[in-house]
């Protein structure tokens, strides 16, 4: 059965996570009707959802991606904020142990927003379907795409019940995470394969949910244990995050042959790790004084995967790619969310300025989108390609001549205030990578730090 095309400009996304409701709310003016088609059910509170096994782990937003999200959503600082999300400023509320010893916590440039995955979805899905021009269809599975290789007409879906039926669409966006099934759905039409690029460590990580000792709930800072790509065994690091209630929580990773302990193995090898395995001891320390409030949770999904559909030779009105659909990077970089944000205002600003239905407009998303997801493929793989077995083929000359120039700053951020400025102007996503070229940045890397090394955590 087929439903009528209606005379309203219509919109489907697939997928209702927080891709998803961004896109939704993105598309909330441009389309009459905004459908988010969702396999699960959707929690009406904050909680746990199914087919999101990534939320039991560390998560923050990138002021970068905050920004975004504002002019998306208006007050949804206030609002994550008002349900006990923390703002941590950059770097003033970190203490971080990089491949080149400590950094300094400047004052503020940027800033982070701290969250469970669980609030931080809520509160964004509570203020999209606030939206009356956007509906909610729960329980159902996307089968595929109608149309052909010109145009996508709308999707075949299959409810809970087994009845299938086709959804008319004058847009279609793909929002399902590192499980779409787009590059079948395109095949399908007639499309060739998309061209794909794979990086992947065979990272592995673990965590766990705490109470913060009863002096620390208030105002504890972010703490990051981050690896060194260059010492030739596995990356190892460890991230602490304090977020609503009081609560920290700790995630654990490691690359090939160094990755923490499964799910099933006991909490003792879960702080073992961090107090034995990273490269300083201070979040096992830190973790002898909290409470364990959850299992471990452990995921091995974290392969960097990039689909270019922006390269293709055709490409079909009416459908587009976002999210971790689109480009899965390393979730220890905490750079998904912020590309979500920022691909979901440029889907806005593009169809307010063009119509949705116009020829040509699908394209020109995707070729948009491309930018904030290629700022951060670029943080996330140039370090990730120099661990063995990453790639098929190894790092390239071009991949090691930037990351000597990387090393070179990240070294001199350590004891430069400006050149760490300027690296967390890029590392927020609020500037693209080429202000690392200006002149005053280049003579300040030639320069090296201007203040000596810390000798240990500034604590």
């Amino acid at each position: 059965m087929s439903e009528r095309p209606s005379p309203t400009r219509t919109a489907v996304v697939l997928g209702g996570s927080h891709t998803g409701m961004l896109a939704a709310r993105a598309l909330a003016g441009p389309a009459d009707r905004v459908v988010v088609v969702e396999r699960d059910t959707l929690p009406s509170t904050p909680g746990p959802r199914r087919g999101l096994p990534q939320a039991r782990h560390a998560h923050m937003l990138w002021s970068g991606g905050v920004r975004a999200m504002e002019e998306l959503l208006p007050g949804i600082s206030t609002a994550l904020l008002d349900a006990g999300a923390r703002r941590a400023p950059v770097t003033t509320d970190m203490v971080v142990l990089s491949a080149h010893g400590w950094f300094r916590r400047w004052p503020e440039s940027h800033h982070v927003v701290l969250a469970g995955r669980d609030l931080l979805d809520a509160t964004v899905r509570r203020e999209v379907l606030a939206d009356g021009r956007v509906e909610l269809l729960e329980n159902t599975e996307v089968l595929g795409l109608t149309g052909d290789a010109k145009a996508v007409t709308g999707v075949r879906v299959r409810e809970r019940g087994g009845r299938e039926r086709d959804l008319a669409a004058d847009l279609v966006v793909d929002a399902t995470g590192r499980g779409s099934q787009a590059p079948r759905w395109l095949t399908d039409l007639g499309l060739p394969a998309p061209e794909q690029r794979r990086v992947d460590t065979g990272l592995a990580y673990a965590s766990r949910l705490h109470l913060a000792p009863e002096p620390a709930r208030g105002g504890f800072p972010v703490i990051s244990i981050q690896p060194d790509p260059h010492d030739g065994g596995p990356g190892r690091a460890g991230f602490l995050l304090p977020i609503e209630n009081g609560r920290w929580i700790v995630t654990l990773s490691g690359t090939r042959g160094g990755e923490p302990g499964p799910a099933n193995a006991s909490g003792d090898d879960f702080a073992r790790f961090a107090r034995e395995q990273l490269r300083h001891p201070l979040l096992g320390e830190l973790l002898a004084r909290a409470e364990p409030l959850s299992d471990v949770a452990f995921t091995r999904a974290t392969v960097n995967r990039r689909y270019y559909y922006e390269r293709m030779p055709s490409w079909p009105d009416n459908f587009t790619v976002l999210g971790d659909a689109l480009a899965s990077l390393n979730p220890t970089y905490g750079h998904g969310l912020a590309v979500a944000a920022q691909s979901a205002l440029r889907l806005r600003h593009l169809t307010h300025r063009h119509g949705i239905g116009t020829p040509g407009l699908s394209r020109r998303v995707q070729k948009a989108v491309a930018r904030p997801v290629n700022a951060a493929w670029d943080l996330a793989t140039g370090q990730d390609i120099f661990y063995p077995g990453a790639t098929e083929t190894g790092p390239t000359t071009r991949d090691r001549l930037l990351a000597a120039y990387v090393s070179r700053l990240m070294h001199t951020a350590t004891g430069n205030g400006r050149i760490a400025r300027r690296v967390t102007d890029v590392t927020s996503l609020e500037r693209r990578a080429e202000v690392l070229l200006g002149p005053s940045v280049l003579l300040g890397a030639l320069f090296g730090p201007m203040r000596p090394s810390l000798t240990g955590p500034p604590l």
